[in-house]
């Protein structure tokens, strides 16, 4: 085939033709072709804003001449200029999208809060995160330096939190000896309230303002409160001025965020702010394969596909799969297309996420023979150990509560013990220890004659 270069001269002189001149030398003359993977067909351009121009005014005009110029069918991506070399370094460190153990990570676990398995190199990715995946690379690789801060945008499930602590763990690991925190804005807003409530603002800010990566999960919740905004406000001017990193996730952009001050507002989108989209099919497809290779287990592509034809939610895979697996496991442990269309239509009536957490809880004290009084107390016997875990995850599972709303809900319990709850289950699943509860918990009718 000739080399990339030529085909997008040839590519150029077809759009040339379709839009003005002005437009061509601002927009295009400065635009590359990086790769052609399939029908997928990646340009860099020089910034983000040149590329959301393109998406929005020119992608059909690219693509009719994309697909004219290779006779397919083709989907345009596009990737900022600046971070090309960024993801070509990160290609050579971490290798292939599906090798999931990086060499120089060992201390990666040690830091608080952020998961070791939340790395750049076990995500996949597609045209639906592809421009959060690169740009988080770029930061990661010279924190402080562009983008800063980064926010990233995007409905439940997409991946924001694995993108966020991926940044964390890269730095990390290359840099030890950096201060590091990653917290959500109500984890955030808690430790300023404790501070004033205390009389103690002094350690608190000290905390926050001498850091070298600050990271915020969910910063949409700082909406309406007063203190917390001008008190983040300070903290970000600090980090900011020191060029320490602040990486920032919501579920809708800044301009969107209601209740928060302009001049935050402003802080919020003076760096790069970039969305993640819903996964596509072959983004989710590609999500099962890794997810399958976590858990030791052999998965075709095509079951891969019947599995994401069928389920659109990417919370949802990782369940569905585990059930899946169970009941590979219940007889040869084979995997077919067979056994996967009857656990699809097995699944297809029911509502695994329209519980409401009392149920959740309910049908775990059921299924263990415990009463919610105990599971919610604050006894540490060694038999309401696991129940409690198992509701802990299934209610960040299935409903993605945060751990601080989680906490709340069992009595009242530290969010650092609600992670570490999670975390547990999802450890004992990779080792097939507790699967068989988990997948059926949600399915139990509780009866009426239990005590709770």
């Amino acid at each position: 085939m000739q080399d990339y270069k030529d085909i997008w001269n040839k590519i150029l002189a077809e759009i040339e033709l379709e839009v003005s001149r002005a437009n061509f030398l601002t927009l295009f003359k400065r635009t590359q072709l990086l790769s052609i993977e399939g029908s997928s067909m990646t340009i860099a351009a020089p910034s983000a804003m040149i590329i959301d121009l393109l998406q929005r005014r020119f992608y059909d005009v690219i693509k009719q001449a994309a697909d004219k110029q290779l006779k397919k069918d083709t989907k345009i991506i596009f990737a900022p200029k600046t971070i090309i070399d960024a993801v070509a370094d990160k290609e050579r460190e971490d290798g292939p999208l599906f090798e999931t153990e990086s060499k120089g990570r060992a201390a990666v676990g040690h830091l608080p809060r952020v998961r070791p398995d939340y790395t750049f190199a076990n995500m996949a990715v597609s045209s639906s995160n592809q421009l959060a995946f690169v740009s988080a690379s770029t930061v990661a690789k010279k924190p402080g330096e562009t983008y800063n801060p980064l926010f990233i945008y995007g409905p439940t499930g997409v991946g924001k939190t694995h993108l966020m602590q991926a940044i964390a763990n890269e730095v990390y690991a290359k840099t030890p000896n950096k201060k590091i925190l990653y917290t959500t804005s109500e984890e955030f807003t808690n430790e300023v309230v404790e501070a004033i409530r205390t009389n103690n603002t002094g350690n608190m800010k000290k905390k926050f303002r001498e850091l070298d990566l600050l990271i915020i999960d969910d910063i949409q919740f700082v909406a309406g409160k007063e203190k917390i905004q001008e008190e983040l406000f300070h903290t970000f001017n600090t980090l900011v001025d020191k060029a320490a990193q602040i990486v920032l996730s919501s579920d809708r952009p800044p301009a969107e965020i209601k209740q928060v001050e302009k001049r935050l507002l402003s802080r919020f989108s003076g760096g790069l702010t970039v969305d993640i989209e819903s996964p596509d099919f072959e983004l989710r497809a590609a999500i099962l394969l890794i997810k399958a290779k976590k858990y030791g287990v052999s998965l075709s592509m095509e079951i891969a596909k019947m599995i994401a034809q069928k389920n659109q939610d990417a919370r949802g895979l990782e369940g569905m799969l585990l059930r899946i697996v169970t009941q590979a496991q219940s007889g040869d442990g084979e995997i077919t297309e067979d056994l996967v269309s009857s656990v699809l239509s097995l699944n297809k009536d029911e509502k695994l996420n329209s519980f409401h957490p009392d149920e959740i809880i309910k049908n775990v004290c059921y299924f263990y023979k415990v009463k919610s009084t105990q599971l919610k107390s604050p006894k540490r016997d060694a038999f309401l150990v696991r129940p409690r875990q198992v509701a802990m995850f299934l209610l960040k599972r299935e409903l993605g509560l945060t751990f601080v709303e989680i906490g709340n809900l069992l009595g009242g319990r530290d969010h650092t013990t609600i992670m570490h709850g999670v975390t547990k289950v999802e450890n004992m699943l990779e080792k097939s220890l507790i699967r068989e509860d988990i997948l059926g918990i949600p399915k139990l009718n509780v009866g009426n004659n239990v005590e709770y």
